[in-house]
């Protein structure tokens, strides 16, 4: 496959669960905020901009401006969306029409100013319902190939980056339920963790299962493996030992780390814990550009640390 290609399906990967997870992470965000009108909401919003990458501009930032609306900040969905959307035309002969077709209609409706006239909670869903249909698009119509392997490791890594950020924010600071309770809702976990835990669970659980549950497609722990199978289906197979691949062992040991260590010790310290996660995906990224896209334009998280 051709370098520029493999880089094109990478990033629509990458940019599409972008703007889905920028949505989950903003909602919550004024979720925890309407819970608790006695925070500051001047300096949760500049907490928050920090935590994506973005130095805050304004005392009071408008962080629907910054992270939604705005398509030339580098965090917003907006932004990503139209990112998403000129990979998706530098790979046209590539890219499904379905696939095309729907990235550029989303893509289209932030531009026409439909998003701004919604309520953030019916925008917030419509971007997730959008961004849900373009992957479940290219998983169904798409080879399952070397092309959709790229397409599914973009996507993983920046699910494992933008989670780790999630599990980062202003919100979680008091870690009190009702904040982890926000937290479930806006990764789409809540059913499936009270499945799981019963609706009488402490904040730990939620923690846990948001990390470390092999089995929820969200979770940390989940992600992470199915970046390591994409990544060992892309290598040379038939090694009687492991290939000497930076992005495989940053992610295997990453993986490891989580899998291992005592869950006291991850969750005493969350923020350093999701820190070192993000600086993960920012060095898996680029050992992946230097072994399957020299030569291509890479793109790069412009507001953030990958």
């Amino acid at each position: 496959m051709l370098s520029r290609i493999a880089d094109s399906l990478f990033w629509i990967g990458r940019y599409l669960e972008r703007a889905e997870d920028t949505c989950r992470i903003v909602e919550v965000h004024l979720n925890q905020r309407f819970d608790d009108p006695s925070d500051d909401p001047s300096q949760g919003a500049r907490d928050l901009l920090l935590l994506m990458g973005r130095e805050p501009r304004d005392e009071e930032p408008d962080i629907l401006e910054e992270l939604c609306y705005d398509e030339k900040s580098p965090v917003s969905f907006l932004n990503a969306l139209g990112s998403a959307r000129e990979s998706a035309r530098r790979a046209r002969e590539t890219v499904p029409t379905e696939v095309w077709e729907s990235i550029n209609t989303t893509w289209l409706a932030g531009k026409g100013g439909r998003l701004q006239r919604m309520r953030p909670a019916s925008m917030f869903k419509f971007v997730r319902e959008r961004c849900a249909v373009i992957a479940g698009l290219a998983d169904s119509t798409m080879s399952h190939d070397e092309g959709w392997l790229f397409f599914t490791l973009g996507r993983s890594i920046e699910r494992i980056d933008m989670t780790s950020r999630l599990l980062s924010t202003p919100a979680l600071a008091a870690n009190t339920q009702r904040a982890w309770d926000h937290v479930l809702s806006g990764c789409g976990a809540h059913h499936a963790f009270v499945q799981r835990y019963g609706a009488l669970a402490s904040d730990r659980d939620a923690a846990e299962f948001l990390i470390l549950d092999r089995l929820f497609p969200r979770s940390l722990l989940y992600t992470l493996n199915t970046a390591q199978v994409a990544l060992r289906q892309l290598g040379p197979t038939n090694l009687r030992i492991r290939p000497d691949d930076a992005a495989a062992r940053l992610l295997g040991a990453a993986k490891a780390n989580l899998e291992f260590m005592p869950p006291d010790e991850i969750l005493s310290d969350l923020p350093e814990e999701m820190a070192k996660l993000q600086m993960v995906c920012s060095q898996t990224t680029g050992a992946i550009a230097h072994r399957y896209f020299e030569g291509s334009a890479a793109a790069e998280w412009v507001g953030g640390a990958s």
